[in-house]
């Protein structure tokens, strides 16, 4: 059997941080919900079922976090951020497709949010 495709996704990712250009969003923040894919070259986990082997997606999450702990006034730099730490860390990821979304931005919507979608490969 040849595996063609290997990825990870971390789905609906809900934390609080003060990302943003207006005051109110810094000192006050807000809710944010993450999904991350991330496309890997070596699947020797499925095979050996070892999570030395492996990905952690606790790992992931963890690292996505620290980088939402970190203020930015721009979703976009946060994106740039989460994706630049996770290859630096994992070099079985070839590539990322991160959606970071802004619950509740504040421009007055009913149920509205915000946000931006960013792809990378090494």
């Amino acid at each position: 059997m040849q595996i063609t495709s290997y990825t990870i996704e971390l789905q609906n990712i809900h934390l609080y941080a003060r990302h943003g250009v207006m005051a109110q969003e810094k000192a006050v923040g807000g809710w944010f919900t993450i999904d991350i894919k991330l496309h890997l070259n070596d699947h020797g986990c499925a095979v050996s079922d070892d999570i030395e082997n492996a990905v952690s997606y606790a790992d992931v999450y963890d690292l996505v976090k620290k980088e939402m702990d970190t203020p930015s006034r721009l979703l976009e730099n946060v994106c740039h951020r989460i994706i630049g730490t996770l290859l630096n860390r994992f070099a079985a990821i070839e590539g990322v497709e991160i959606s970071l979304r802004k619950d509740t931005p504040p421009m007055g919507g009913d149920r509205l949010s915000a946000a931006v979608t960013m792809q990378a490969r090494r």
